[in-house]
């Protein structure tokens, strides 16, 4: 159906009509069974006859808002009707109370990380939604390092820990010729604080670097890959590394009970290219909702995705979303995405704000 068609069919549905999708979705998002006429008249006071219904329907499915997968069965709604229901019908639940005793629980304890909140946050959400979780890890542009700690992990691999401003930590292993004693990391680590303590990662320059070489005479090999580790964590802006919770939950939904469609759909989320495009679209705060084929990914074309952004000052973005069969329940996710985003960024502006006390 072309652009002009779909606002046209849009333009020509009255509040029955609207009414009569509502239920059909309502009863679809509940049941994951198609929806016949005479289980709208039932169960859902419309003051209408069955055969009303049916006519209405019959209606509704030419114009492309609802199909009907079998020849004796009833509706189910398309793409397009899910499009009109989230841009037209669409209320927002309310926070449940249970919720936000849940939500609070996880506020009091005592978070100083944002890579920690986030996958408490998504936990919580897989929890209280029963769908699937995805978040980025943070974005970082023009902050100030705080702290560098090396590690080793054995005679060869070597733990790059990043910490910056906003409780930013990054880690890093790589890969060493000769492995310092502990002692002397722990010095090493010292000296290197003191000199990139408060620099801005994106404009440590030559002089910068000139000066870690010097100050580090004989461990060229460490600042070689300290260096290398800082310009791969600048070049990793964008959207971060894309973290999921709950991911077995579609398991439980009838539209991936075929094994090989189910194979198909976890091979797509390993792969997150695609995804990192998708989610890289909701940059700028706004809620969004991709349905179906909107997502633009063959094995995803029976999945939503619902994402919006978090922010901390103006230096740290990240996004989270919801992924769940074209039949999720938007009401409910919608308010829970919101919702925790909110306590996301209070969580954030408390740990700023404690740090700021603590200086």
């Amino acid at each position: 159906m072309s652009a002009n068609r779909e606002g046209d069919a849009e333009m020509s549905l009255d509040e029955r009509k609207l009414k009569i999708l509502q239920a059909i979705i309502t009863d679809y998002i509940a049941t994951a069974e198609p929806v016949g006429s005479r289980t709208i008249a039932k169960k859902y006071d419309l003051g209408i006859s069955s055969a009303t219904i049916r006519n209405e329907m019959s209606d509704l499915e030419e114009m492309g808002f609802i199909i009907q997968p079998h020849a004796s069965s009833g509706r189910i709604p398309s793409d397009l009707g899910y499009r009109l229901y989230v841009d037209r019908i669409l209320k927002q639940q309310r926070f449940g109370e249970d919720d936000k005793k849940i939500v609070n629980s996880m506020i009091n304890r005592n978070v100083n990380q944002i890579q920690y909140l986030m996958d408490e946050t998504a936990r919580l959400i897989s929890k209280m939604t029963n769908y699937t979780t995805i978040f980025s890890e943070p974005v970082v542009k023009n902050t100030r390092l705080n702290k560098i700690r090396l590690m080793s992990l054995n005679d060869n691999d070597l733990m790059i820990i990043v910490a910056a401003e906003g409780n930013i930590i990054r880690n890093r292993i790589v890969n060493v010729n000769y492995m310092p004693d502990e002692d002397r990391l722990y010095e090493i680590s010292g000296v290197i604080t003191g000199i990139l303590h408060g620099q801005i990662i994106e404009s440590i320059g030559q002089e910068i670097v000139e000066r870690l070489y010097s100050e580090l005479n004989g461990y060229s090999e460490v600042v070689s890959v300290l260096i290398d580790t800082l310009d791969e964590i600048i070049k990793s802006s964008g959207i971060g590394k894309l973290h999921f919770s709950g991911t077995n939950n579609m398991l439980a939904f009838p539209e991936f009970s075929d094994i090989e469609k189910a194979k198909s759909l976890f091979k797509t989320l390993e792969k997150t290219d695609s995804l990192s495009n998708l989610l890289s679209d909701s940059k700028g705060g706004d809620l969004q909702i991709y349905i179906g084929n909107e997502t633009g990914i063959e094995e995803m074309k029976d999945c939503s995705i619902v994402t919006t952004t978090y922010e901390f000052g103006d230096n740290i973005t990240g996004t989270i979303g919801i992924l769940g069969p074209t039949r999720m329940d938007y009401s409910q996710v919608v308010s829970v995405l919101n919702s925790m985003v909110e306590n996301i960024e209070d969580v954030l502006n408390n740990l700023d704000d404690k740090k700021k006390d603590d200086s």
